[in-house]
Order: C-alpha cells, then structure tokens, then sequence
C-alpha cells in the first residue's frame, strides 16, 4: 500500500493502529533511513514513562488501596502470580489447579496476559503481585505511546513534536487510560505498530525476513490480548480496502510484497499457536460462547463528544450515563477533537491515507454504537452497523463498545499529520500558531488524571504469615468465606496472588464452563448448595435456617472442594455468613485478622 508524503505526491508507505489500521509512510527523502537516538527521543520517552507512572500513583506502596475495578486487578494480579509461578515452578502456563479446585482453570482460554506475566516474573518474585501489575500498567501505556511515537517518526511525519503528540494521544486517551486501570489485555497494545509496520513495509525487499518478524509478533499478541488482535486485524483490513480504492495503482505495486509478509507471517504464527489455541478450545475447562451479554455493552453516540472521568474536564455523572462501566469510556474524545479531526481530514483530503483513516474511523466509530442507537441516555430506535456483523463468528464475542479504540489511533495519526503540516517552512506562522493552538484546546481537556482507587482490605495476618500451613496438608484446600462461584470479586484470587500462589482455592474470577457435561460459557465455578446458601447469608444480612440437610449437603460440598480450613476475614460475632457457617460445622475461633473453621476431622 501506498501514500503521498505531505509535500509531494511520491509514492511511500502505509501504516496502521492498535485497533486501527493506517499505512507505514517511508522515511522522508533524504532523511536517512536509520539514526542513532536523539536527544529529544530520550525526553519524549522519559515523558511518557513520568506520566504513566504519575497515573499510577495512587496504589505505589500501598498495598490497601486497588483501582477501582478491584475484581479485574485482582484477576489480574494472580494471573501475573501465576505467570511466575510457571517460570519458575516449570509447569503448564496454560492451566492451573492452584484455583477452581479441584478442576481447575484453562488459563489459555481466559486473560492469562502470559506476554506481560513471564518477562515480569522477577518483579513478581522479588516486589509481589500488586508491583508486577502497576509495572504492567506503566509498560502498555508507556510502551504503546512510545511505538506509535517511533512509527510516525519514521514512516508519517519529520515532526518529532507531531510524532511525540501523536503517539502520546495513542497510549494516553481516555479509552486507554480507562482500560489500564482493569483490563491489561485491552491495554497491551504496544505491538500494534510493531505489527502494522512490518505488514505496510513500503519497500519490497526482506520479505521473507519481515514476514518472520510478523508471525513472531503476532504470535505474541496473542498472548497479550487476543481480542486486541481481533480489532487489529479487521482494522488493518478496513484501512488497507479503503487504501486500495483511494489509491489502487500504488496498491498493485505494494500488493506482492504485502501477500507475501502476510503468508509467512500466517504459517510462522499458525505454527507457534497450534497448541495453545488447540488448548484453549478443545483443552480441559474450555468452554463455549461468552457469560454475558456483549451486545449490551455498547457506546451512547453522544460519548464522542463527551468528557471521561479520569480527565481534567471529566465528572462521573455524565460519563456514567453514557459509558457501559468505568472502563469502557472509550469514546471520550471531548467537543474540540472531533470537529478537529473533520477540519483536518478535510484539510488534507488530496492524501489517500487520510481518506483511508476517515473511513475507517467513522466505521468503527459507528459500529461501537452496538445494534440500536442511543443518543445522550435516549433510545433512537434506529439500528445500528454492528447488528450487520452480530452474528459473524468471533464478532458475536465482541464487547462493541471496544469498537471505538480503533478511534484512537485514528486519531493520533490525524493529529501527527496535522501537527506536522503546520510545522513546514512553506505554512505562514499565522496558520502554524492557529492548527497548534486547535490541537492544545482539543487536547487539554483530555489530559487524565491518576487511575482511581479504592480501600481493599488487606490479606489476613493467617494467610499472609502462613499459619494456614498447620491446617492445610498437601492436596486439601483453604477456602475463604463465603466462597466466589459467580463473578463477584473473589478473595481467593486476591489472597492467593498476595502469597505467591502459597495454597490452592476452590472458586474465582473466571470464565470456565457451566459443568463438566455442559461446555456452556459461566463465570466462575458451578454453583453448588453451600456456596449458594452463604452467599444469601451474605446478601440479605440475615442467616437462614440451617438443617440437618444443610449439614450433611456441606459435608458433601466441603468434601468436593478437598476443604481442610475455612477462612473469614473482618468476620463479628454478629455476622450472618459466620452464624451460618456455625450451624453448618459447628463454630470456629478467632485467629490474627480472621476467623476460621478447622473441618478436617467433618472432611476426613
């Protein structure tokens, strides 16, 4: 694929974006093709690393505070936990026993994040979980900003302040920022332009080379975020279409090479992820569709001008009422940027790459608004794009509001573009301060602000200093009250990940299948009687009636998970769930930060 450069009509090439795709231009002529580090670059990338770092800081040494999505950290934090566990211990990094016991989890076929999670064992080892993921966090901000920044230095722009402002756009919008905070999968994305610029390579030689190259990246999205490699690849489809009718001539002459790098990238890749995928839809605890309803998180039309809450111009009211969930702001591109975008799209239409970038980001935008439209809380009754491609495989899994993160490149690279323009000899100084004056109003307003968090309650003394160890033999269980079957935030997950993985829990965070016989998509594990019972001493507040039935059904149910202790922190005398585990199995006593059940001698 092919586009002009911004002064002249000479062929160059294409280039493309997390969930977006845009054409790698060439090196400008006469710039040479490789240099060593300037000045500037060290101060671009120490900036990006500050910033991410500043974003982060309201959990750096205090292990008592999680964003604010605490149940996706908690995930998250274990399966980094994990990860290590799996370097060090040398065993199956695509399924554990240490949660859901005793079947287990397919690992492969969850977040299991094994890119971030194995070159971070060190710091997990030596630091904990909680410092392995703000280091994860830091790393897919910081490194996804600094590769776009790389990439339109070197293929878009001569602009090295373009360059640093479209890549800091890219790693720092508002729907990455939202992202990070929960979901490391979706905020992995600093291969994207790793990946897009060895698929665009304008020239045609070192196929085979790139072509390798590719398949090893892609390769190792997949085991960053798989569906961050979905948006990808339709993106870079999309835009590389829309490339070819705006200019078909240059797409003929790059076509071979592209095919080319393609078709060995497919069979290096394929290679490399027959087993795993194998593993993740035929290995055990695989399962089949999705525990939610994905269509039903879709983007409100009225966000892409709205302010997310984690900017300076942001509140949580408004966001609320037009995002799914805190982490799914992914529209938020506040009033100016998007009428900027059209003036600069317009400005630079003669350019085949912008036409292309136009279009596919209105596509994606479009299709984020899910089956029907809603404009500002309101019901249209107007379908949407998505319903179109609702029922494509692989799509029909698709979160549609995550659609709209092939904005943000979209729109990093329309800003570089713009930003670069203004900064030629030929612009009068009148037009350069009015396009960069435009781009500070649109972008100030989105400047974020640290991550939120909240208290989470530490880690009891009884778990985090080991004294379980008197009561849990090898292969039995601890289990903390009341136990995590559904998607409710699990303290399993959360006291395992603090310890290193030291015991192994029933229950967790987790999508497996509804039952041995029924591969059915459920979060969790299965509910079973005991779990179910205490769960409603814990929502209703009040204990319920126990039996001799309960009793012996607990014995049963305690039996299945191998349980030897069971453990409840913050627990009162006054608590229904400990009230109703007393009637169960008789009563427990207070141990440092918990209150605890032995029930080996009811287990046996």
């Amino acid at each position: 694929m092919v586009v002009g450069r911004p002064d002249t009509d000479r062929p160059v090439g294409l280039t493309t974006a997390p969930p977006a795709a845009v054409p790698p231009d060439a090196a400008p002529a006469g710039r040479p093709r490789r240099r060593a580090p300037r000045g500037v670059d060290v101060l671009v990338l120490a900036g990006y690393l500050g910033l991410a770092v500043l974003l982060t800081g309201g959990q750096w040494g205090r292990p008592e505070r999680l964003f604010h999505q605490a149940g996706d950290q908690m995930l998250f934090e274990w399966m980094l936990a994990r990860a290590a566990r799996a370097v060090t211990g040398a065993e199956n990094p695509l399924y554990s026993t240490a949660l859901n016991a005793p079947d287990g989890v397919n690992l492969m076929a969850n977040t299991s994040v094994l890119g971030l999670g194995v070159p971070l064992t060190p710091v997990t080892l030596l630091f904990g979980s909680q410092a392995a993921f703000l280091v994860a966090v830091v790393c897919c901000l910081a490194g996804t900003a600094t590769a776009w920044y790389a990439l339109l230095a070197r293929r878009l722009v001569r602009s090295r302040v373009a360059a640093a402002v479209g890549g800091l756009f890219c790693g720092f919008a508002p729907g990455m920022v939202s992202q990070a905070g929960a979901h490391l999968h979706m905020a992995a994305q600093f291969l994207v332009p790793v990946i897009l610029g060895l698929v665009f390579r304008p020239a045609a030689d070192r196929v085979r080379r790139d072509g390798v190259l590719l398949g090893l990246a892609v390769a190792y999205q997949v085991f960053l975020g798989e569906e961050v490699l979905v948006f990808l690849a339709l993106a870079a489809g999309v835009l590389a279409a829309a490339y070819a009718l705006a200019d078909p001539g240059g797409a003929r002459r790059r076509a071979p090479a592209l095919l080319g790098r393609l078709g060995i990238g497919a069979l290096v890749a394929g290679v490399l992820l027959a087993y795993p995928l194998w593993f993740q839809f035929h290995g055990p605890g695989h399962y089949a569709g999705m525990p939610f309803f994905a269509q039903g998180f879709r983007l409100d039309a009225a966000s892409f001008t709205a302010a997310a809450r984690q900017t300076v111009a942001g509140d949580d009211h408004s966001a609320g009422l037009l995002s799914p969930n805190p982490t799914e702001e992914n529209s938020f591109f506040g009033p100016v940027l998007p009428l900027l975008a059209v003036l600069v799209v317009v400005r630079l239409w003669r350019r085949p790459l912008v036409r292309a970038l136009a279009g596919c980001g209105l596509l994606f935008a479009l299709l984020s608004l899910g089956t029907g439209i809603r404009v500002d809380h309101h019901e249209t009754g107007l379908p949407g794009p998505y319903r179109l491609v609702s029922g494509v495989p692989l799509l029909d899994l698709v979160v549609p509001a995550r659609f709209a993160l092939v904005c943000v490149p979209v729109l990093g690279v329309l800003l570089a573009l713009a930003l670069d323009r203004a900064s030629e000899h030929r612009v009068g100084r009148a037009w350069r301060l009015l396009c960069t004056g435009a781009v500070a109003a649109a972008l100030l307003p989105l400047a974020p602000t640290p991550i939120r968090t909240v208290p989470a309650g530490l880690v009891p003394a009884f778990v985090a200093d080991g004294g379980w160890r008197a009561y849990v033999p090898p292969g039995r269980t601890l289990v903390p009250v009341p136990p995590v079957t559904g998607a409710g935030v699990s303290p399993a997950m959360f006291w395992s990940a603090r310890t290193g993985l030291a015991f192994t829990a029933p229950g967790g965070y987790f999508i497996g299948p509804a039952s041995a016989a029924d591969p059915t998509a459920h979060w969790g594990a299965p509910d079973n009687p005991t779990s179910v019972l205490l769960r409603r001493a814990a929502e209703s507040g009040q204990a319920p009636p126990v039996g001799d039935a309960d009793r012996r059904q607990a014995v049963e149910d305690l039996r299945h998970w191998r349980a030897a202790v069971l453990v409840q922190a913050g627990s009162s005398p006054t608590d229904p769930v400990r009230a109703t585990l007393d009637g169960l199995v008789g009563p427990g006593r207070d141990v440092p930060g918990a209150h605890i059940w032995d029930v080996r001698p009811l287990v046996g």
